[in-house]
C-alpha cells in the first residue's frame, strides 16, 4: 500500500500561487487572454531608460501587473522581463535594485518552477550572492545601535533582505544545480542570524529566513550537517517552536509568529536525529513539540468561513473604484495595497500556515522511515503489504501519544485518536466552491483557490500516512469501533463527492491528485476495518453525499472499478484493487463480493491474452483473489464455487508466469516487483492446487 511520505525531489513548499495550467500555451494566447497587454511595451522600454525614476517605475509596475494575473505574467516572460530585472540588480541606483529584487521575488512566488529555472539559467545567483554579506553587515550595524539609522532606512533594508531570502528559497527548489549553488553560499549562519535576533527584527524577514531554512534542510545533507553541528542553532529552533505551543493561535497579533514556530518545528524534524550534547537530543520531538504545536494549527481554521470571507471581500472589491491606470506621474508603490487586498492576503497566509503544518504532520505520521543512503534505488518502491519485521520505526511515540495501538486500550480510540487528529483532517479535505478551478472559467480569486486545493491535498496525504500507520499497528480496539470507521470512510467519500469525477481538462490537476491520494486512504481504512466496510457504510450514512455515492457499497464499488479502468497510472490501479479487495471481505455482502471478484478476475490474463490492466495491477488482482477466498468456510465462498473461479485461475497461470518473467529488473522498482510477482505466481499455483483438493466441497 502506497504511503505519502516526504517526496524526494521537486517539492514546492510554496506552490505556484496563481495557477495557470488552465491557460493555453504560447505568447499569442497570453496576449489574447491578458487585459493588460497594452501596458507591457512601456514597461519594457522604461526598464532600459537612462532616467532612474523610469527604471524604478518599470520594476514596480511588473509587481503590480502580475498580481493574480498569470496571463500577463506569461506575456512579460515572453518579453524577457526576467533578464531585464536581473540586469537591474546591478543598477547604479539602490532604489532600482530594491524594486528589481521585489519584482523578481514576486515572479518567483507567482510563477513557480519555470520562472525560477529561467532566473537560475540567467545567472541570478551571482548578484544575490553579493547581497548576502552586505545585508549581514547592515543587520549587525542596526542591532548594535538601533537608533543610529532612521526607521525608513531600516524598513527598506529589512524588505530587501526578505525579498533576497525568499528568492533564494524559491530557487533552491528549482533544481539540484540551483540547490548546489545555494549550498556553496554558506547561507545557514546568515539565516540563523535572523532567527536569533527575531525579537529585534520585523516578522517579515524572520519568517522568510525560517521558510528558507526549512526548505534547505529538507533532504539536503550539507545544510542538515551545518545546522546539526551548532548546538546554538538547535536550541534557537527549539525555543521558537516551544514558545508558541501554549499560545492561542487565533489571537496572535501577527500570524507570521505562529508560522515561524511551525517552520522551526519542521526544520527540527528535517535534521533528526539530533545529536548530543544538544538539549534537544533528549526531547521526544514529535510527542513534546510537533504534535502539541501543530494539532491546534490544523484545528484553528474553518474552510467554509474562509471561503465565505473571500467571496465577501471579492464582492466588495468589485464595487470599489478601479485602481488608477499605471502612469509615471502617479507611479505605483511597492507596498501600496488596499485594505481588501491585505485582508485577502491574510486569509491566504492562514491557509498556507495550515498547509505547512499538514506537510510536517504527514512526515510525522509516516510509518516507514526514509530509505538510508546507499540502499539500492530499486528497493525504495517495495510492496507495502510486506513489512520488514526488524525495521526500526521512528514514529512509535507519535502513535503512542494518540492511542494504545498495541492492544485493547481502556481509552476509546474514537476519543483518543479520531477526535484529536483525524476529525480535523476530515474537515480540511471537504472542498468548497473556491477549492478547485471551475471547469469552465477561472477562479474568482486564484491565490485562495491555489491555497485551498494544496491544503486539501496535504490533509489527504496526512490521512494516508495515518491509516498506513494504523494498518501496521493492528489495533483490535480501533477495528472494533464501527463509529470511528463510519466517520472516516464516509468522510472520504463526502470529500470525493464534492471534488467530482470530472478530473480531466486544463487546470484540474488537483482534482485528479485528490482522487489518487484518497483511494490510498480508502485502502488504509479498508485494511483497518477489514471485512466491515459494508457495515460501516450503512452504519452512519453521510447526508452530504451526491447521488452516485448514496448506495454505500454497490455504487462505491462501481466508482472504484470505473476509476481503475479509466486511469493509466498503474499505482492508482493497484490502490483501487486493494480497496476493492477490502470491500470483498465483508461476509454480509455476498453480491458485492461476486461483483468485485468477477472484476478482479477480468484483470488477469486469459489464455494467450495479456492482462488489460498492466503487470503490477495484475499481480495485485491475483493476490487479492487468493486472499479473499483463502477460507472456504466463509459465506461468500459460494461465489467461488458457483462461478468456477478455479478454472478461470487455471486459465490465467501461463499469462501470469509470462508477465512476471517479462519484468525488467533493471528499471526503478523492477527488482522488487519481480520478487513480488514470483511470490504471487507461486502462491497462485499453490492456491489452485489447494482449491482442487477441496473438489468435493466445491
Amino acid at each position: 500500500m502506497g504511503k505519502s511520505q516526504k517526496k524526494k525531489a521537486m517539492r514546492r513548499h510554496n506552490p505556484m500561487r496563481v495557477p495557470d495550467s488552465h491557460l493555453p500555451k504560447g505568447l499569442t494566447a497570453a496576449s489574447e487572454s491578458s487585459s493588460k497587454s497594452t501596458e507591457i511595451l512601456p514597461i519594457i522600454q522604461k526598464m532600459e531608460s537612462t532616467d532612474v525614476a523610469e527604471r524604478k517605475w518599470a520594476c514596480v509596475a511588473v509587481s503590480n501587473l502580475i498580481q493574480n494575473d498569470p496571463s500577463t505574467r506569461r506575456l512579460l516572460q515572453g518579453k524577457n522581463i526576467v533578464g531585464s530585472l536581473i540586469t537591474r540588480l546591478t543598477d547604479s541606483e539602490e532604489e532600482v535594485v530594491v524594486e528589481a529584487i521585489g519584482a523578481l521575488r514576486n515572479l518567483c512566488i507567482d510563477g513557480g518552477y519555470d520562472i525560477c529555472a529561467e532566473m537560475y539559467n540567467k545567472n541570478i545567483i551571482t548578484p544575490l550572492k553579493s547581497f548576502v554579506p552586505k545585508i549581514s553587515s547592515t543587520l549587525t550595524t542596526f542591532l548594535a545601535d538601533s537608533k543610529r539609522s532612521p526607521d525608513s532606512v531600516k524598513r527598506i533594508v529589512y524588505d530587501f533582505a526578505e525579498n533576497v531570502i525568499t528568492t533564494l528559497w524559491c530557487l533552491s527548489e528549482t533544481s539540484n544545480k540551483a540547490l548546489n549553488a545555494i549550498n556553496e553560499m554558506n547561507l545557514i549562519p546568515f539565516l540563523m542570524s535572523f532567527l536569533a535576533a527575531r525579537e529585534h527584527l520585523p516578522n517579515g524577514p524572520v519568517l522568510a529566513a525560517a521558510q528558507s531554512l526549512y526548505v534547505l534542510t529538507d533532504d539536503n545533507i550539507p545544510a542538515i550537517k551545518e545546522v546539526k553541528s551548532d548546538a546554538g542553532y538547535i536550541s534557537c529552533l527549539l525555543s521558537i517552536a516551544q514558545q508558541e505551543i501554549n499560545h492561542d493561535l487565533n489571537s496572535q497579533t501577527d500570524p507570521r509568529i505562529a508560522t515561524t514556530a511551525v517552520l522551526a518545528a519542521g526544520t527540527l524534524r528535517n535534521i533528526l536525529p539530533i545529536p548530543p550534547p544538544s538539549a534537544a537530543s533528549f526531547v521526544d520531538l514529535d510527542k513534546e513539540v510537533v504534535l502539541p504545536l501543530l494539532q491546534p494549527v490544523i484545528s484553528s481554521i474553518s474552510i467554509a468561513s474562509v471561503t465565505n470571507a473571500v467571496q465577501e471581500l471579492i464582492q466588495r472589491q468589485e464595487t470599489e473604484p478601479p485602481v488608477e491606470k499605471l502612469s509615471l506621474k502617479h507611479g505605483p508603490q511597492s507596498d501600496h495595497k488596499s485594505d481588501i487586498e491585505r485582508d485577502l492576503e491574510g486569509l491566504e497566509a492562514k491557509l498556507r500556515t495550515v498547509q505547512l503544518a499538514l506537510e510536517i504532520l504527514t512526515g510525522a505520521c509516516a510509518t516507514l522511515p526514509d530509505v538510508e543512503p546507499g540502499l539500492p534505488a530499486d528497493q525504495e518502491d517495495g510492496d507495502d503489504d510486506e513489512i520488514i519485521e526488524d525495521e526500526t520505526f521512528d514514529n512509535d511515540d507519535v502513535m503512542d501519544a494518540e492511542m494504545d495501538v498495541e492492544g485493547d486500550s481502556a481509552a476509546s480510540p474514537k476519543s483518543a485518536f479520531i477526535t484529536s487528529l483525524v476529525e480535523p483532517l476530515l474537515a480540511l479535505i471537504q472542498p468548497t466552491s473556491l477549492s478547485f478551478p471551475p471547469l469552465a472559467a477561472p477562479s474568482i480569486h486564484p491565490p485562495t483557490t491555489s491555497a485551498l486545493s494544496a491544503l486539501h491535498v496535504c490533509a489527504m496525504e496526512c490521512l494516508n500516512n495515518i491509516f498506513l500507520s494504523l494498518t501496521d499497528a493492528h489495533s483490535n480496539s480501533l477495528s472494533a469501533d464501527l463509529n470511528a470507521g463510519s466517520t472516516v470512510w464516509n468522510g472520504i467519500w463526502s470529500s470525493l463527492s464534492l471534488v467530482g469525477t470530472q478530473t480531466t481538462g486544463l487546470g484540474q490537476e488537483k482534482r485528479q491528485e485528490m482522487w489518487n491520494i484518497a483511494v490510498g486512504v480508502l485502502w488504509g481504512i479498508g485494511r483497518v476495518w477489514r471485512g466491515k466496510i459494508a457495515s460501516i457504510s450503512m452504519h452512519t450514512p453521510t447526508q452530504s453525499l451526491i447521488k452516485i455515492f448514496q448506495t454505500p457499497v454497490a455504487e462505491q464499488v462501481q466508482v472504484l472499478m470505473q476509476l481503475c479502468d479509466a486511469t493509466s497510472d498503474e499505482h492508482l490501479k493497484v490502490k483501487c484493487i486493494g480497496t476493492l479487495e477490502c470491500l470483498a471481505h465483508n461476509t454480509n455482502s455476498v453480491d458485492a463480493n461476486k461483483t468485485i471478484a468477477d472484476y478482479l478476475l477480468s484483470l488477469l490474463p486469459s489464455g494467450s491474452a495479456p492482462s488489460k490492466a498492466g503487470t503490477e495491477p495484475m499481480i495485485q488482482a491475483a493476490s487479492a483473489i487468493i486472499d479473499i477466498y483463502s477460507d472456504e468456510g466463509l459465506p461468500y465462498d459460494i461465489n467461488f464455487r458457483q462461478g468456477k473461479y478455479v478454472e478461470r485461475l487455471v486459465d490465467s497461470v501461463d499469462g501470469v508466469r509470462k508477465a512476471v518473467k517479462g519484468i525488467d529488473r533493471h528499471k526503478l522498482g523492477g527488482r522488487e516487483l519481480r520478487r513480488r510477482g514470483d511470490e504471487v505466481r507461486d502462491n497462485l499455483i499453490a492456491f489452485i492446487q489447494y482449491r482442487r483438493s477441496l473438489r468435493f466441497k466445491d
